[in-house]
């Protein structure tokens, strides 16, 4: 597979695959709601999520954007909720305000010290199965690793859960009831 950094020219091949592979995720269930506009509101949130990241080198593709690793770098706002470096977010207050909910729990658990965080990590539903998803966030522990500092991310699936401990994450907090969800926020030393 070839790994390598995002390009602006890889948005829609990330925003769709994003938006399938999150189509029944708790998370985006929860911000977006199971409604007809569930599928505009997800695109909002992907090409804003991709947009914040692929020029600050931490946007990584595979397969021509089927498999997707959106971190953000230590010296990255992490938060999503706002206007960043002139990049508006609109879904809607409703939306908007679970999302900000959501957001603050998360990161009321993560560290003040200096990490990457993995904010996103998607692979088509046509290329799961191979660990390219696995390989590719690699790319940002080696990063991070580089920059001798921890990643993080989280996740409410609780199958994900064993899957990233397989890859050598640990939970590092456990968020109860966050939007009627669990959150695991989980930690990456690189070793």
């Amino acid at each position: 597979m070839e790994m390598r950094l995002a390009t602006t020219a890889d948005r829609f091949a990330v925003v769709e695959t994003v938006v399938t592979a999150f189509a029944e995720d708790p998370a985006f269930t929860a911000f977006f709601g199971g409604g007809d506009d569930f599928v505009e509101l997800c695109t909002r949130f992907a090409r804003y999520l991709f947009d914040r990241r692929v020029h600050r080198d931490s946007a990584w593709v595979g397969h021509d954007g089927g498999v997707v690793a959106l971190w953000d770098r230590p010296d990255a706002p992490n938060s999503v909720s706002g206007d960043h470096a002139g990049i508006p977010l609109d879904i809607g207050a409703d939306a908007q305000a679970r999302l900000d909910a959501y957001d603050a729990a998360v990161h009321r658990a993560l560290p003040a010290e200096p990490h990457w965080y993995l904010g996103i990590l998607a692979t088509h539903p046509d290329r799961r199965g191979g660990g390219l998803g696995r390989r590719l966030a690699g790319l940002g522990l080696v990063a991070a690793r580089s920059d001798g500092v921890p990643a993080f991310l989280e996740t409410t699936n609780p199958d994900n859960v064993r899957v990233y401990e397989s890859s050598g994450w640990r939970v590092h907090a456990e968020l109860p009831d966050v939007l009627d969800m669990t959150v695991w926020v989980m930690r990456h030393d690189g070793s």
